[in-house]
């Protein structure tokens, strides 16, 4: 084999002996990845996975767990929410846009209880209970909560609001370690196992292998740095993950997240975007990003969030990860939260999974005037949006904005803000450009023969707006679909 540096397709004519070989085979073992194996098994074909790290999991394991379903899962119904595809496409298309893959996301929506049904026959478990404080995720291993701002301006006066982030149950939840992400993993890869799939840990993808008519026939990967090449006779599937961790592709793709990713794994270093680039596939939304904001949402939405020159900017009620991108790309990562006294009180009073977000304040202060001179902001600038705030506070009513009224209440006195400046982080959204049978397509349109993928590899539901539960429900969904499609080939 040549240069292996190179991340150029290798011809088959070059390869001089293989090291694996199997009707399918997918690179990653993460939710994408497993899903596609459990399917491409269940096809009859012979399944084997390489997974770069030295066991199972990927992002999906240390995740939160959110799964993005709807339409009326039984979850939803057994919990009194109605919810029908057509409602839940509605609130899609206009949270995860501009330039939504609408087909996609019909199909996502029209097929979300059948996927729900699928992860419970698979051994996912699902708590009957909902969670319906404000919050990054449950603290608990309540089942549903509501994950992307559907209840909050401006999406509850578009759609019927619905909770739809499905959270698998776990009794001993590490947020960051071992959350409901795990659960998620972790019957998926016992069913995988029992299925016959095989894997091949620490071993990396470097490159595609094609045939003379282009064809992908397989994968050249490094096993502990020694090159091998493997033999794919149906097809080869790709579920390696974002590029949060590839500098260069942020840089030229998304460089709002230079020097902040998170909710992702180093291992997300953009390879099986770039083995796919190499051979003409297209790309789709590279520069989208989810934005995790550094606040407790239970202080947030008691108070008033805003700018670098005192301004109210978003409903503190909405989707946290709404709120980070509204601030990382409107407002210049400029936030400052501001609380009166008896609202971070009370606050304080709430359970949340994310203790680690209440830190004491940055200034305290006795009136709006001191405070906003403490805070550096100019003249009547804190003051004049406090003023405006509370004269339709009183009437329990937000205009400006459309927080709801069980959250607007009077800021008064004595009061304190927390500077909440570069408060976010996130993960790479874009990737390869799919078909709703995850075929990889080429700049040209046409679908790259042997090729799918799914997961943070592609551009998935989101082309901007995100959800909690978008990645693991597009990448488990369309895993799915990868490993039918690439076990039929």
């Amino acid at each position: 084999m040549t240069d292996a540096k190179s991340i150029r397709p290798l011809r088959v004519s070059e390869v001089s002996e293989w090291g694996h070989a199997a009707d399918v085979v997918v690179a990653g073992y993460g939710i994408a990845g497993v899903c596609a194996a459990i399917e491409a098994a269940r096809a009859g074909a012979e399944v084997l996975i390489l997974e770069r790290s030295g066991g199972w999991g990927g992002a999906a394991a240390m995740a939160g767990g959110f799964i993005y379903l709807g339409g009326g899962t039984p979850l939803q119904r057994a919990l009194g929410f109605e919810d029908s595809p057509e409602n839940m496409e509605k609130f899609l298309l206009a949270a995860l846009g501009p330039g939504v893959d609408a087909a996609k996301i019909g199909d996502y929506c029209r097929n979300s209880v059948e996927h729900y049904n699928w992860l419970v026959a698979c051994g996912v478990p699902f708590r009957e209970a909902f969670w319906g404080e404000p919050g990054w995720e449950p603290p608990h291993d309540e089942g549903l909560m509501y994950s992307g701002g559907e209840n909050a301006a401006p999406f509850n006066a578009l759609a019927t609001p619905a909770p739809r982030g499905h959270v698998p149950q776990y009794a001993d939840k590490r947020i960051g370690q071992r959350s409901g992400g795990y659960m998620l993993m972790k019957p998926l890869a016992e069913t995988a196992e029992s299925l016959g799939v095989r894997v091949e840990y620490d071993t990396r993808i470097r490159r595609l292998i094609v045939d003379d008519d282009d064809r992908v026939v397989g994968v050249v990967a490094a096993h502990f740095g020694k090159e091998i090449a493997v033999r794919a006779e149906r097809g080869v599937v790709l579920a390696t993950g974002s590029f949060a961790y590839a500098a260069q592709m942020v840089e030229g793709y998304a460089p709002r997240l230079i020097g902040r990713p998170a909710a992702a794994i180093e291992e997300h270093d953009g390879i099986g975007i770039r083995v796919a680039q190499a051979l003409g596939a297209d790309l789709a939304h590279m520069d989208a990003t989810e934005v995790a904001f550094f606040g407790d949402p239970q202080l947030l939405v008691r108070g008033i969030l805003v700018n670098g020159r005192g301004q109210r900017y978003i409903p503190e009620d909405t989707y946290p990860g709404r709120i980070g991108q509204a601030t990382l790309i409107q407002q210049e990562n400029q936030a400052y939260l501001v609380i009166d006294e008896a609202s971070y009180e009370e606050a304080l009073k709430t359970v949340t999974a994310t203790p680690f977000f209440r830190q004491p304040p940055t200034w305290a202060a006795e009136s709006v005037a001191e405070l906003e001179a403490e805070m550096g902001l100019p003249e009547k600038a804190l003051q004049s949006t406090v003023e405006t705030y509370n004269r339709h506070a009183a009437d329990g009513k937000d205009p400006l904005l459309g927080k709801k009224p069980e959250w607007v209440r009077l800021i008064g006195t004595p009061l304190a803000a927390f500077d909440m400046r570069n408060f976010t982080a996130g993960f790479t959204l874009g990737g390869l450009r799919t078909d709703l049978d995850s075929r990889v397509l080429h700049v040209s349109g046409e679908p790259i023969a042997g090729l799918y993928a799914a997961g943070r590899c592609t551009s998935g539901l989101c082309a901007g707006g995100y959800v909690s539960g978008a990645s693991l429900g597009d990448g488990s969904f369309y895993g799915r679909r990868a490993g039918v499609a690439a076990a039929k080939n």
